[in-house]
């Protein structure tokens, strides 16, 4: 009898990894099916991206309106400011705010003004620090140098005058009145020729200038030079004459 061969084992029900011949190929995705998947496998990242850039728009936006509202109180508070009290109040509520360096400076000119040159000494470095750079620096370096002066630093004080008035990099303006300010110091020391060189200063840097004008009348205001002794040179040297009445 002849034996009947072996039957194959039959695969498995639903096991169809065997229908596809090896060496066959996919069609390409296509775009959407690509966004597809990547929006599968990354959707929420995604998601959670654009809710922190929303988020962090609308903090900046809370953020400019919180800081401009500050900033309208700070000139309102700094409008009201009307006395010293006030001001003093203010800049301690306000520290390193440029307005409370301005009411330092209204606070210094107030106290040179009143005779009190230790105060505004004071008042113009506060200023100065605050302020750092710029035309009101530059204007409350100009004042803590007179105020220097007049508290007795007078050196110090025309030191600092000088270097403002040969200083070409600064404004015409600060030149010229520290020029001024320089031939005005002569004048009280009798010091014609500083009076009549700061006098040309302050023409040379600003011809059209209030100070120019005062310069040219502080100038003007001088003595002018008298002698009691004329002297006459000879071959025989020099001869003194005394004019008659002298």
């Amino acid at each position: 009898m002849t034996t009947p061969a072996t039957p194959s084992q039959p695969g498995p029900a639903g096991d169809d990894r065997n229908l596809v011949p090896v060496g066959a190929t996919y069609p390409a995705l296509s775009f959407e099916d690509k966004l597809h998947v990547f929006w599968l496998k990354n959707g929420k990242i995604v998601i959670a991206i654009c809710v922190l850039v929303v988020a962090g728009i609308a903090g900046q936006g809370i953020w400019d309106y919180l800081a401009a509202n500050k900033e309208a109180e700070v000139k309102e508070s700094y409008a009201a400011a009307s006395s010293p009290e006030k001001l003093k109040t203010f800049v301690a509520d306000n520290p390193g705010h440029t307005l409370a360096a301005v009411a330092q400076l209204r606070m210094a000119d107030e106290a040179y003004a009143a005779g009190k040159f230790g105060e505004a000494t004071t008042g113009y470095e506060a200023a100065i620090a605050g302020f750092k750079t710029g035309p009101f620096a530059m204007r409350a370096q100009l004042g803590l140098a007179m105020a220097k002066i007049s508290a007795g630093k007078t050196a110090e004080g025309e030191t600092a005058l000088k270097a403002f008035a040969n200083d070409a990099t600064q404004v015409k303006g600060v030149r010229a009145e520290a020029a001024y300010h320089l031939a005005s110091l002569a004048a009280d020391a009798n010091r014609a020729d500083d009076v009549k060189k700061y006098a040309e200063l302050v023409a040379q840097i600003d011809p059209a200038s209030p100070w120019a004008q005062r310069a040219l009348m502080l100038r003007a205001s001088l003595p002018a030079a008298t002698s009691t002794n004329i002297e006459a040179a000879s071959p025989a040297g020099m001869i003194q004459l005394n004019l008659p009445g002298k």
